[in-house]
């Protein structure tokens, strides 16, 4: 089959021909249809992501139809329409069983503890708990738009932080996970200040429902502004960027018992950011929660507002590109500028 592939951090993405996998006994073969490209893939590429071995084949927003069967599957059958989460679960450990299986203790991450999608075939073991049928009307390029962007967050929004009609959501980021956020908010009536230092970006957040927009890089503190806009400050806050200031931004911009939701990855300098205690997490008794892809059962939550009219994924489509293009965006992720204010 063909891969695109990387031989060193930060090297080439080449296309090659690469063995095909084996099909596990309790997974499946697909052929990849779509793949999402997401700035997580540009970890693992960068070499910051302590999972990735090399040679490796990153992508982890897929979705295809079931080429093979491992013999003790039996949930899925030779071609169906499937996606799955990038958190591949065992389903038998104690989490997985309590339903949290985004925590499993023997998770396989595609396109990171092992290859991954941007290739023309993928195994995936451990089908029968973590492969989800696509309904017809919904194309492989809009289920690959779901991906780690838009599951994430809405496990963010709606589990985690458990999002209220009315209530005030500030977004700090508006790339994919930002926007994701601002369409699940909106569905979910939510009042929406979207937060970006790119007009363009901010543009996109207003046509998909933002109430408000600001941008940093005009403003002498952003939490403030958040704060005044929202009356008193954001119920809910999400940092969908994983840097020290969007994050400082995001718990700031809380008024007294809000829930700020970390959805981008802090890596390097930003994994350990100074906190505030005293000020904001213990006097305004806000509540910091984490969030990292959804599990296999919640994807039904997530088709059923697609199939409403609540969501659309096409929506959050900028550009569709082939494996040789990867390379590009990746070198395109290296120089783009971070929100720093």
């Amino acid at each position: 089959m063909r891969a695109a592939i990387f031989d060193a951090y930060r090297g080439p993405l080449e296309i090659r021909s690469v063995p095909d996998p084996d099909c596990p006994p309790d997974g499946v073969i697909l052929k990849i249809e779509a793949c999402g490209v997401c700035r997580s893939d540009h970890h693992g590429w960068s070499g910051v992501d302590p999972d990735v071995r090399l040679p490796h084949v990153p992508g982890h927003e897929f979705a295809g139809v079931v080429l093979a069967v491992g013999p003790d599957v039996r949930a899925v059958k030779a071609g169906d329409r499937v996606t799955a989460p990038f958190i591949l679960a065992c389903g038998d450990c104690p989490d997985c069983r309590a339903g949290e299986a985004t925590v499993c203790n023997h998770q396989h991450v595609v396109g990171f503890s092992g290859w991954g999608a941007f290739a023309e075939r993928l195994a995936v073991p451990r089908a029968d708990f973590n492969l989800v049928r696509l309904p017809d009307e919904l194309g492989f390029a809009e289920a690959a738009a779901m991906g780690c962007r838009l599951t994430t967050t809405f496990r963010g929004l709606v589990d985690r932080a458990d999002l209220k009609p009315g209530e005030c959501l500030a977004i700090h980021g508006c790339g994919g996970v930002g926007l994701s956020a601002v369409m699940i908010g909106a569905a979910l009536g939510a009042q929406i200040v979207a937060i970006d230092i790119n007009e363009q970006a901010l543009g996109m957040a207003r046509s998909l429902g933002a109430n408000v927009t600001l941008n940093p890089s005009r403003l002498a503190d952003t939490a403030l502004a958040v704060r005044e806009v929202t009356g008193g400050g954001a119920h809910v806050s999400i940092d969908g960027l994983g840097i020290t200031a969007t994050i400082h931004n995001s718990v700031r911009s809380l008024r007294k018992l809000g829930r700020h939701v970390q959805i981008g990855q802090p890596l390097g300098r930003h994994a350990s950011p100074p906190m505030p205690l005293l000020e904001t997490v213990y006097a305004r008794q806000i509540s910091i929660l984490g969030t990292r892809g959804i599990a296999a059962p919640r994807f039904s939550a997530l088709l059923g507002m697609i199939a409403g009219g609540r969501l659309d994924p096409a929506r959050i489509i900028t550009k569709r590109i082939g494996l040789s293009i990867t390379y590009t965006i990746f070198r395109t992720f290296q120089r783009r500028r971070h929100l720093s204010h």
